[in-house]
């Protein structure tokens, strides 16, 4: 047994039993109806000779442990880092006898965190990369409009369509849309769809003959479906030139001219890549520090954290109008599938916090309520909420106080 596993035992009998076995029977009675009573009106004795205390244990066991559980939380060294198990070793009338199994936080013995001699590389950009970030920006302030008569859709443009798609000559669910608006290269549709509809005028039909891919869902991944397609309109993207009128449009002050304009992308870019290199480099040094520690993860703490990982992901489903179980079934996923995926990531993060935690515990950091509050003042002002706001959404002070912590300790693994 690990040394982060307490086990204790705790036997609830005589009186106490009998006051949760009576308080069962309370409950029970309530909406049961005997022959010659009103109904929640029979006696305990007719009750027992009808049901038998056998009826009584589930809700009896159920508060006995709420109440055990409150005992054992009241001996300030079980500090659950995770769900207790509950094993009821025997039940009977006379007594109840309850075992708890107790996670706590795993051993975890530094190696080296400091002076991980990890490289951390500048941040370049290239004058491609300038003109692709230009570019982007002409293109968010592109003007919509709708394509001359006798047009033709190109790649670029916005089609306008209707279409239904069938497989094995029935109409596909989901598969039929009417004035759809369809950029043409955006890779909404399956491979083949936008390319084909490449050269088609307004009014005109066609025919597509595809296949879907194989990584599409599990009851359609490689099967032939034929797409029946109508352009309604076409509509076309107008690229702002780079003038004087553009410039005032985006904004920037600053910007009079195309070299003006440069700069500041390139500020943009080298701002944007300096963040995603101090978010890499942090990982790097988590990843090395955590290597070089030493702690055994329960298999418990492990359940835990993916099932915490899983409701988060539940959680942005429901934000896109999904449930879990819709996303298993288009997706061909299931629990077990996506229990295994995330162990990798599940374990990393687990090693991170105590990582963390240990070298905040050896570095001795603490964060006091001044520093904590003035951190939440800051925050708030931020999002633009108050401060209880804000200290409703966090649960308490002291989460934000753990998160600064947390983030000193970062601070000192990567120096």
């Amino acid at each position: 047994m690990k040394k982060n596993v307490i086990v204790k035992e705790i036997k609830v009998e005589n009186k106490e039993w009998e006051k949760y076995l009576d308080s069962a029977f309370k409950k029970k009675n309530k909406d049961i109806k005997i022959d010659g009573f009103r109904k929640g009106a029979a006696p305990k004795e007719v009750y027992l000779k009808k049901f038998k205390i056998e009826s009584l244990y589930m809700d009896a066991v159920d508060m006995a442990v709420d109440a055990s559980y409150k005992k054992l939380m009241e001996d300030k060294t079980i500090v659950p880092v995770c769900e207790p198990k509950l094993d009821v070793k025997s039940i009977n009338e006379k007594e109840c006898v309850l075992e708890f199994t107790f996670i706590t936080a795993p051993e975890v013995i530094l190696g080296e965190y400091k002076n991980l001699k990890i490289k951390k590389p500048a941040a370049k950009v290239t004058k491609e990369e300038i003109n692709s970030e230009i570019e982007a920006l002409r293109n968010k302030f592109a003007e919509i409009k709708v394509k001359e008569e006798n047009a033709s859709v190109c790649m670029g443009d916005t089609a306008i369509i209707n279409f239904t798609g069938y497989v094995d000559n029935k109409v596909l669910e989901g598969g039929i849309g009417e004035n759809y608006p369809l950029e043409i290269g955006s890779h909404t549709f399956i491979p083949g769809f936008e390319e084909g509809l490449v050269g088609l005028k307004v009014g005109e039909e066609k025919e597509l003959q595809l296949k879907f891919p194989e990584n599409y869902t599990e009851e359609l991944k490689n099967k032939e479906v034929k797409f029946e397609v109508k352009v309604n309109e076409i509509k076309e993207r107008i690229l702002p030139e780079l003038n004087e009128e553009f410039y005032k449009d985006l904004g920037y002050d600053d910007v009079k001219t195309k070299e003006d304009l440069e700069k500041k992308a390139e500020e943009t870019i080298k701002t944007r890549k300096e963040a995603e290199i101090e978010d890499q480099y942090i990982e790097d040094c988590l990843a090395k520090a955590s290597s070089n520690m030493k702690m055994d993860i329960n298999e418990e703490i492990l359940d835990d954290e993916i099932h915490r990982m899983i409701h988060q992901f539940e959680q942005q489903l429901q934000m896109q109008g999904l449930t879990l179980e819709q996303y298993y079934q288009f997706s061909g996923m299931t629990h077990e599938k996506m229990h295994e995926q995330m162990e990798p990531e599940a374990t990393k993060r687990i090693k991170y916090r105590y990582l963390l935690e240990k070298v905040a515990e050896t570095e001795k950091i603490e964060i006091s309520d001044k520093e904590a509050e003035k951190q939440a003042d800051e925050m708030a002002n931020n999002y633009g909420i108050t401060k209880e706001e804000l200290l409703k959404a966090y649960g308490s002070l002291e989460v934000i106080k753990y998160d600064m912590k947390m983030h000193k300790a970062i601070e000192i693994v990567k120096a």
